[in-house]
Order: C-alpha cells, then sequence, then structure tokens
C-alpha cells in the first residue's frame, strides 16, 4: 500500500507537469512545427538520459541494453510517437476543445486494453471512477458541438495510441531495467519525430539557432525536454511496476485539469463554473477509484447479521 500509494503521489506530481506545459509549448509551436519541435525535444530527454546512464550506470549489468529490451523500448516509443502524431495532424481539423475531450477518453480505453492486453480484471469503483472522469472531462473541454470530423477521428488514433502505451508499460516496465528502456522509448519518439518532419514540415527551422533560442522555444524547449521529459517518463516507468495501468489512466486524466488551472494561473484564462464542476468531478472519480470501496461494501456485509442469526 505504501509503494502503491508513492507510485500515485510520483505520477501526480509527473502529469502536474505535462499539464503545466501547455502554456508553454503552445507559444514554442507558434514558432517551431509541433513534430519540429517534439524531435528536439525528445533528441534532448534521450541525450540528458543517456549521459546519465554513461556516467552511474553504464557497468551496471541490470542496466544493459539488450535485444529484448531495445525490441519493448522501440514498441512503447511507436505508441508513445503515435499519440503525439496523431495528436497534432488531428488539431488541424478539429478544435482544440475537442480534442482534449477525445484524448482523455483514455481513461476509458486503458481498462479495457488491459483487460485484454494483461488480464487484469476491471472493478466497479474503477468504472465508476472512469464515468465520472469522462464526465468531468466533458465539462472541461468540450463545447457545444458533438459533430465528429476527420480530426475527431484522428485525435481518437491519440487517444488509443496513449492508452496502449500506458498498459504496455505496465506489461514491460516490471521485466526490464527502468532507465536503458527510457533510454530507447524516447530515442524511438525523436527519430519518428524527425522523419515526421522531414517529410511534412519546414524541418530547416529545427537547425535555426536563432529560432531555437528565442526566448518561447528556449524555454519550452528546456522545460520539456529535462522535467516533462526525460525525468517522467522514467518516473511513469519506474512508479507504475507498483500500480495499474487503471489508476494511472485516472491520474492522467488530470492533465487537463492542471492544464485549466495554469491557463489561469498564468495565461489569464477564464475558468467557467462548467469547467470547474468538471475539474471537480475528475478529482472525484480518480479519488473514488483509488479508495478500497468494495472491501469495504465487503466488510460491511460481513458484519450484517441476518434474522435468522438473531433468533438462534
Amino acid at each position: 500500500m505504501k509503494k502503491a500509494f508513492m507510485a500515485d503521489l510520483i505520477l501526480l506530481l509527473v502529469v502536474f507537469i505535462w499539464g503545466a506545459t501547455f502554456v508553454v509549448v503552445q507559444n514554442a509551436i507558434a514558432t517551431l512545427p509541433p513534430n519540429s519541435f517534439n524531435a528536439v525535444r525528445f533528441a534532448i530527454a534521450a541525450a540528458f538520459l543517456v549521459g546519465v546512464w554513461w556516467l552511474f550506470y553504464r557497468k551496471n549489468s541490470e542496466a544493459r541494453f539488450t535485444l529484448p529490451l531495445v525490441g519493448a523500448g522501440a514498441f512503447l516509443g511507436l505508441w508513445l510517437f503515435g499519440g503525439y502524431a496523431f495528436q497534432t495532424v488531428g488539431l488541424m481539423y478539429t478544435t482544440s476543445s475537442k480534442a482534449g475531450f477525445i484524448t482523455g477518453l483514455a481513461v476509458v480505453l486503458v481498462p479495457l486494453t488491459a483487460f485484454f492486453i494483461l488480464k487484469d480484471k476491471i472493478s466497479w469503483p474503477v468504472l465508476v471512477g472512469v464515468g465520472a472522469a469522462v464526465g468531468g472531462l466533458y465539462l472541461l473541454t468540450l463545447g457545444d458541438s458533438l459533430a465528429l470530423n476527420l480530426g475527431d477521428i484522428l485525435v481518437f488514433g491519440c487517444a488509443l495510441c496513449f492508452a496502449l502505451q500506458i498498459v504496455l508499460t505496465g506489461k514491460y516496465a516490471p521485466r526490464f531495467a527502468s532507465l536503458p528502456l527510457v533510454i530507447v522509448q524516447i530515442s524511438t519518439v525523436a527519430v519518428l519525430s524527425s522523419l515526421y518532419s522531414f517529410f511534412f514540415e519546414e524541418w530547416q527551422l529545427a537547425f535555426d539557432i536563432g529560432v531555437l533560442t528565442s526566448p518561447n522555444v528556449a524555454w519550452a524547449l528546456f522545460i520539456c525536454s529535462i522535467p516533462a521529459t526525460s525525468l517522467a517518463f522514467l518516473a511513469q516507468t519506474t512508479f507504475q511496476k507498483n500500480t495499474s495501468p487503471s489508476h494511472v489512466a485516472l491520474i492522467f486524466a488530470l492533465e487537463p485539469v492542471f492544464a485549466a488551472l495554469t491557463g489561469y494561473l498564468w495565461a489569464n484564462e477564464i475558468l467557467t463554473i462548467r469547467q470547474i464542476l468538471g475539474c471537480v468531478l475528475i478529482f472525484s472519480g480518480m479519488i473514488f477509484a483509488e479508495l478500497p470501496v468494495a472491501a469495504w461494501f465487503k466488510a460491511l456485509r460481513k458484519t450484517q447479521v441476518s434474522p435468522e442469526d438473531k433468533l438462534t
């Protein structure tokens, strides 16, 4: 229980960092194309972790880059890249509010994919918590339009990719050393983002010193590369060994909540009553799913005395 609580606390910090980066990323990609930004971001993150591995772990037999580990890390990186790529392209055809809601549907997809891939059982408190989180995401992010378009379908592909990345991290994290696994995963995203940028974006901007050193881009790259990528994914891989993918998905559902709060604090964005209610629902869903509600009900049934027992 103590390890699980610590894991959830660290993952909550990770999600806070991700949510807090929305404002700085929006400012950065106004100058540097999204996948070019991701290519540089993940390349810096991979280089940082390789430096840490070289300085402290290269002689550690448990932190070696074995072929199975490289395969697992590349597979995780493929789904992580897919999440970012689908979301980026989808945003060209749909609104950011709808994209936020559909991306958040990963909280629903994770328990389902975990059931099929990891054979994890889905408890009813988790289902209730997921339902509350989805309702909160709707209130927090979605506008009046419910009509689907190409962008919505692409962003749903993003949600599926992120869900698979979470579930497969739960599968591979206990089997391999966290640091080399994350290095391979992040390096894969850097390579695939670079290829995407080369074919579909103005990739030359990623080598423009003037662009990279501009205040918005440089600050965003620092925040997103080290705390929000290197340390965040290392924390996810390390601490997900002590919690379930479904709980991780519920914690990750808090990302738009933190994004809304930081937008309110740093960018003077206004939170409506509906959005505040959405935040409360997401928090409530996560807390309800985390509490041992099923065990409490089971214990309560055991303490109840039937009429026959009273007569005897």
